[in-house]
């Protein structure tokens, strides 16, 4: 087979494996994304066979979620009845719990260690003191001139060896028809799925490492198939599982289906009471404070409690804010994405100090350089073999009096560590092109007015209180390789706060209020005032970034500020579970080095809903659902409705499948326990010495106990409160939309206000069914499931 053949070959099996992100930029999305245009049944039936993983919750999962109400009999029986199962639920829960297929010891294991040690050497991002050598060249050449001094191989001779990777794979898949090599490279690129994930990551993603340390899938599969050769191991392996049952997997299925339902029935009769179904009249006196949070999981509590604490008025906006921006650090000068990847960044923000605090800057700057230079020397003191045994001997009194500390006052030290003063207190956002050509040229007018525009217009801003926030969030946590995986998804992994003080910064910009009072009729008051702000979703602590804030606002910032610390209180109370220094518990868990879990993320979402916030705002939603602010009365075109579902909502979903998977198949998925973790080149994990990267959540992150999974794993049903015909007509302008629903990966449900409120569930068949309204589960129903449990 010719060169263009194999490659055209690799990219098609490249799609069966996903993308493993890094730990510095950890962003959760679907492992199975390359099985998305095949229905959800399907794809995991042909991905439990190329993995050997599994694919559905566990028959004790199901069974404890049956027991504690959360899957309604009812709806149970009825699916499993319409498919023909007449049986005990209890015969079925056995019947599921029996394993469909034989274990199969992984012959390639010496191959996979050998790829693992080869692989955690090139692709090290500067964890390792000694380099790899002859990297430059890229990974193949690399190994050809290494491979000969690795005892494992035996004795090999590199004149045996093709010179390039292409002659390689060439002379290796001769005499194989096409069928079988695809079926070869889909094998071998399974088996390690979290490196050759990643390897998909840098290729894509990270050109500076591609550019000067290049690898890539093709470069991989000739090391790996021709050291199996050198090994003498076969180059193909049936490794699919035998005794498939495809009743086995209909029926979790179906329990899977049964769960979902009942939870999008109890969501919707919660959204639908007291939801108003006609518009209802501004209140006369406008809320004192208005607050945009991005639309996390998390996001759902501290709206509530600040809600609570004053009369202010909170929005749900994708943590991004809608800037397509990559933020350069003051700290470190590196630039990273700050907006989903799905989103080609188009501008840079960096740092610009303010006038009045130049000396300010230089006191900064002088001690962060300190700072570099000490975590400089101080690695170099414990890894250079030298200085190794001398230094820690020497050093074990000091490193013992930080540990003790981190281990009995860890809120002490965070307090400690957060009274320091930030750049954020002496400079401001300064945004630039991301085209180098432009970078010093002005941002056009037109472009900064169309990033503020469009945030209105997304939430259906309707009147501007005297007092904006835009509120991004970040994670704190100490010890934490994962930290990266608790701040803000919208923001690739990092904390939205550079973003969120990006907009206040554009959207207080005279000339941009000027715009948009020219061009589109958009008045904002001259007494309005915006200012960027960041959650900690660790401690529920809001931190104001108001350095600039002129004198007139002082009253007002000052009593927000007040209203805000009693909603941390709260917050954190219910939480942590507890009355008693909920704050100090909070800061505890953010600093001590032990924590395993100082925070849950985003576990526990379930769904996404697409609404005005009086549909949501007077209930307590347990943190299962994003928030995304919508008026369906000022989109009168679904232009925002449209960029909503093409957005956050494909978005939602990443995020919704990765715990997912990480939950059903926490070792294959997920990240393993983190008790186990060793990090490695800096950009991912392993568990103990070796194996393969870890591509998902830790166990801690999803589980409380085991076999009792605090993120329930049901597949994401988004609540869109719009005209039905709106919907229909967007849905039908993108099939890339449509087929997420018609495969099942996703469910939609819509609020029609035009109808009475009435609610409809898309179906590929009929594209809408009207809901049949249900209750909770009714004394009948506890009679049914302790008849059919017998």
């Amino acid at each position: 087979m010719n060169q263009n053949g194999i490659e055209n070959l690799i990219a098609k099996a490249s799609e069966r494996v996903g993308k493993t992100w890094p730990l510095y930029s950890f962003v959760t999305s679907n492992p199975l994304s390359g099985y998305e245009n095949a229905p959800f049944l399907e794809a995991v039936e042909q991905a439990g066979a190329v993995f050997g993983c599994q694919v559905f919750p566990k028959a004790d999962v199901y069974r404890m979620a049956l027991e504690n109400g959360e899957i309604v009999p009812l709806e149970l029986d009825k699916l499993l009845k319409e498919k023909g199962y007449t049986k005990s639920f209890e015969h079925y829960l056995e019947l599921m719990d029996t394993p469909i297929a034989k274990t199969v010891k992984n012959p390639y294991h010496q191959l996979d260690r050998s790829m693992v040690k080869w692989l955690s050497s090139f692709m090290d991002e500067g964890l390792a003191e000694w380099e790899m050598p002859f990297k430059a060249e890229g990974f193949y050449k690399a190994w050809r001139k290494l491979v000969t001094y690795d005892g494992t191989m035996g004795k090999v001779k590199l004149s045996t060896i093709p010179k390039t990777h292409e002659a390689a794979l060439e002379q290796l898949v001769s005499g194989y028809d096409e069928g079988i090599i695809q079926e070869l490279f889909i094998q071998h690129l399974a088996a390690l799925p979290g490196w050759t994930g990643y390897i998909n990551h840098r290729t894509q993603n990270l050109p500076l490492w591609q550019q000067k340390y290049p690898i890539d899938l093709a470069q991989y599969l000739a090391v790996r198939l021709w050291s199996a050769k050198l090994l003498k191991l076969p180059v193909l392996w049936d490794a699919a599982p035998t005794n498939q049952d495809t009743q086995h997997f209909e029926l979790k299925h179906l329990w899977l289906k049964a769960w979902e339902k009942s939870w999008q029935n109890r969501l919707v009769h919660t959204l639908k009471q007291n939801a108003p179904s006609e518009e209802i009249e501004l209140d006369e006196k406008a809320p004192d404070a208005q607050l945009v949070f991005c639309i996390d999981t998390r996001s759902e509590l501290i709206r509530r409690h600040v809600e609570a604490n004053g009369n202010y008025e909170t929005f749900g906006y994708a943590g991004f804010f809608g800037i397509a921006m990559d933020y350069e650090s003051p700290k470190d000068g590196h630039v990273h994405k700050a907006c989903p990847p799905i989103v080609p960044s188009s501008y840079t923000v960096s740092e610009k100090t303010i006038t009045d605090k130049m000396e300010a800057k230089k006191v900064f700057e002088r001690k962060n350089s300190l700072q570099i230079f000490w975590n400089y020397f101080l690695k170099r003191m414990k890894n250079m073999l030298p200085s190794t045994f001398g230094f820690v001997e020497g050093a074990g009194f000091f490193y013992g009096i930080n540990l003790l500390g981190r281990t009995l006052v860890p809120d002490s030290l965070y307090r400690w560590h957060n009274r320091r003063k930030t750049y954020e207190s002496i400079s401001e956002p300064e945004l630039h092109s991301c085209n180098p050509s432009d970078k010093d040229l002005e941002i056009p007018i037109e472009s900064k007015t169309a990033i503020v525009k469009s945030a209105f217009d997304l939430m259906g801003w309707k009147q501007f209180a005297p007092l904006v926030l835009f509120v991004g969030h970040g994670s704190h946590s100490a010890n934490n390789p994962f930290g990266s995986s608790l701040d803000c998804g919208a923001c690739a992994a990092s904390p939205g706060r550079h973003n969120a003080r990006m907009l206040a910064q554009l959207a207080n910009d005279k000339n941009v209020r000027q715009a948009l009072k020219e061009q589109f009729q958009l008045e904002i008051p001259e007494t309005t005032l915006f200012v960027g702000a960041e959650h900690n979703t660790t401690t529920d602590e809001i931190i104001l970034f108001d350095a600039n804030a002129p004198e007139s606002h002082e009253n007002a910032l000052k009593k927000i500020k007040a209203n805000l610390a009693k909603a941390q209180v709260t917050a954190t109370q219910e939480r942590l579970g507890t009355l008693k220094n909920s704050i100090g518990q909070a800061q505890f868990n953010a600093n001590y080095w032990g924590e395993t879990r100082p925070e849950w993320g985003l576990a526990k979402n379930a769904s996404f809903v697409i609404a005005p916030r009086t549909m949501t705002q007077n209930h307590n939603l347990d943190g299962r659902c994003f928030l995304h602010s919508y008026d369906w009365k000022m989109d009168k075109k679904g232009t925002a409705l449209e960029a909503i579902m093409q957005g956050p909502m494909v978005v939602t979903q990443w995020i919704n499948n990765h715990y997912y998977f990480s939950t059903v198949d926490n070792e294959k998925f997920g990240g393993g326990t983190k008790t186990t973790h060793n990090v490695t080149g800096k950009f991912g994990v392993v568990q103990g010495n070796g194996g393969d990267l870890k591509m998902g959540l830790p166990w801690e992150s999803l589980f409380d106990g085991e076999n009792n999974p605090y993120h329930k794993p049901l597949r994401l049903s988004v609540v869109i409160q719009a005209p039905l015909d709106r919907v229909t007509s967007i849905l039908f302008n993108n099939d890339g939309l449509k087929s997420l629903l018609d495969n099942e990966w996703i469910y939609l449900i819509v609020i029609d206000p035009e109808k009475g409120m009435s609610s409809f569930v898309y179906d590929k068949r009929h594209i809408w069914l009207e809901r049949e309204e249900t209750a909770t589960p009714s004394k009948k129903e506890n009679r049914i499931i302790e008849e059919v449990m017998l």
